[in-house]
């Protein structure tokens, strides 16, 4: 469990998965606008969103965690406002982006709501 006072950031704009760590901070420091060395997490999506990424400093160096879903998608917390490059969420809202949603599921809801 993350302490609550760790800020995670969620990039909302889809990113290329084949960035390194050094891009990635260089993102988190652009777009998100936030030191990547604070000990903050930034989370990364990539287009088909079925891999995240998130990136946090440890320390003495950059981690990194990569997942690749299968069958199932990552679902980005909808913004308050209109279309924001960023979204702030806590520990409870990664713990549910990270499990993503099935595939089925996501179809089942999209038919139903139509």
């Amino acid at each position: 469990m993350l302490p609550p006072s760790v800020r995670i950031f969620v990039c909302t704009a889809p990113q290329d998965m084949r960035r390194s760590f050094d891009t990635l901070a260089l993102t988190a420091k652009q777009v998100v606008g936030e030191d990547p060395q604070s000990g903050s997490l930034f989370v990364f999506v990539g287009r088909r969103a079925n891999r995240v990424k998130v990136l946090w400093w440890d320390q003495n160096g950059y981690c990194l965690l990569y997942k690749r879903l299968h069958r199932a998608l990552f679902v980005l917390p909808t913004p308050s406002t209109g279309a924001v490059p960023i979204i702030r969420i806590d520990a409870t809202v990664l713990a549910q982006l990270l499990k993503g949603v099935a595939k089925e599921t996501m179809r089942h809801t999209h038919h139903n709501t139509h």
